[in-house]
């Protein structure tokens, strides 16, 4: 049950539902208009409260909805943001697949190479191979060579003598020493043999090498990296670059030779 308050008389002159009361007047004078100015201003301040109250609402609900928005954008920006370092992060874990299958690649062409060809035996092997060649070519030359020098002075010989059996004598020895040059150019088969060994070798490496060089883009992408070859032989070793090879370019031919001599 509710009870109804009564109302002041102040609060009725302020909600304007009484009349103001008629000046009043004492001994020293009129004091009406003073209070008419004082409930003037109290009116004036519960107007503008009034007034305010209902402003500030939709002011707040504004600025509320504002700051929302704001934030809104805020965390729709920074999301773009996390996408696009997301995508990059995967390009770059892409990337870095890529090259980490490479290295492994590589890794295993290295580690058949060492094991196959640049262990200690293997080029041991190799090296063993190839001074067999340079020391039998050299014991054969030199027995071609005495074998010659003997045929010449048996010649020489020959031509001196008028017995039959000391010319018999120096025709037999004159035989043994071509057959002894025959035995001795033997030496060629036995040299392709080892050097043909040597070459598989080198073959073998080769192949792992240009694998290698696949793996990380090609023989162009390895020139890029290459040094620039400078050639630091001096006098005489600058000039000689051996025999040359059938295809070769940039070497005088017999013809050029001879073409300075006519």
């Amino acid at each position: 049950m509710s009870v109804s308050r009564k109302r002041f008389r102040v609060e009725q002159a302020i909600m304007g539902d009484m009349p103001m009361p008629a000046p009043v007047t004492v001994e020293g004078g009129e004091i009406g208009p003073m209070h008419r100015e004082i409930m003037a201003e109290l009116r004036s301040i519960r107007a503008q409260m009034a007034l305010g109250a209902h402003a500030q609402r939709p002011v707040t609900t504004e600025a509320t909805e504002a700051a929302v928005a704001r934030e809104v954008a805020e965390a729709h920006a920074l999301l773009d943001t996390y996408r696009a370092q997301i995508e990059q992060c995967e390009k770059l874990k892409v990337e870095l697949d890529l090259i980490h299958d490479a290295i492994n690649r590589t890794k295993r062409e290295i580690a058949v190479l060492h094991g196959k060809s640049f262990d200690g035996q293997e080029m041991a092997k190799v090296n063993g191979e190839l001074g067999a060649v340079v020391g039998g070519t050299e014991e054969a030359t030199q027995q071609i060579l005495e074998a010659a020098e003997a045929i010449d002075q048996a010649a020489t010989a020959l031509t001196k003598v008028a017995s039959p059996e000391q010319q018999k004598l120096l025709a037999e020895d004159v035989q043994e020493r071509v057959v002894a040059i025959f035995e001795a150019c033997n030496f060629q088969d036995l040299t392709g043999q080892r050097i043909s060994k040597v070459m598989t070798t080198m073959k073998f490496i080769e192949q792992h090498i240009n694998a290698m060089m696949d793996i990380w883009g090609g023989v162009d992408a390895i020139k890029a990296h290459a040094p620039p070859i400078i050639d630091t032989r001096e006098g005489d070793a600058r000039l000689l670059n051996g025999p040359r090879l059938d295809g070769d370019v940039g070497h005088a031919s017999q013809d050029d030779i001879d073409a300075m001599f006519d």
